[in-house]
């Protein structure tokens, strides 16, 4: 059995995450900011489908991307020097988190409930959720969203309309981090896509033991500028 979480933001030890489902920690408890905030400076995350309670997970291995071993292939490189698209950071937040919700070929829902783009959005507000987007002739066409502290990035989803996309912003997203002198960028669960583009499995001790240090919050940024990512892949 998994702990019931009642009215206070406090977690089990991660390590106390079951192995199946990979990662489950606990369930219940709110999404509130401070609920949020308090389970990614541990390594915790929210996840769960329509007519689940809020379930909270710690896999191990995580995977994590650090922002300066991206790796980007050659096609993608020179669509990064096109100027066919435009980078923005947190201008349509809301809208890259429901273009995130959509259904998608093979999947019969989705877990970015409206209760989790509400939360979300929340945070958005508060300066801890960002998102980076790509357009294209004024469209919204790709995108990314997650929370920031520390310096620690936790990418939560990623959409696309066109292809590269998302690519394209995760792109820039690393570039950003890395020049903001981010360490981690968490990308949560392991996939082939993840790693070919840079991402490697941490154990979830070395991840928790890192976010420790990494979680020192600092002022809170109301907006992520662009200039900076963008330079990175056009120069």
């Amino acid at each position: 059995m998994i702990p019931w979480l009642t009215e206070q933001p406090v977690f089990p030890s991660p390590s106390r995450a079951l192995r199946e489902p990979a990662g489950l920690l606990a369930a219940g408890g709110r999404l509130t900011p401070e609920w949020l905030l308090n389970a990614y400076r541990q390594g915790i995350f929210p996840w769960f489908s329509e007519g689940d309670p809020i379930l909270w997970w710690s896999p191990d291995p995580r995977m994590v991307l650090r922002p300066g071993a991206v790796r980007i292939s050659h096609s993608l490189r020179k669509t990064l020097r096109a100027s066919h698209y435009e980078i923005r950071c947190d201008t349509a937040f809301a809208e890259v988190m429901a273009a995130c919700a959509a259904p998608r070929d093979g999947q019969a829902g989705t877990w970015i409930l409206p209760e989790m783009r509400a939360a979300y959005v929340r945070l958005h507000e508060l300066g801890w959720a960002h998102s980076v987007e790509t357009w294209m002739d004024g469209e919204l066409v790709g995108g990314l969203y997650g929370v920031a502290i520390g310096r620690a990035f936790f990418g939560e989803s990623m959409f696309h309309r066109v292809r590269d996309a998302s690519k394209i912003a995760f792109a820039h997203l690393a570039a950003l981090l890395q020049d903001r002198n981010y360490a981690i960028l968490d990308c949560q669960m392991s996939t082939a896509h993840l790693a070919s583009l840079g991402a490697a499995e941490m154990s979830r001790s070395q991840f928790v033991a890192e976010l420790a240090a990494l979680c020192v919050e600092g002022p809170v940024p109301a907006r992520w500028p662009v200039d900076h990512a963008c330079r990175e892949w056009r120069d």
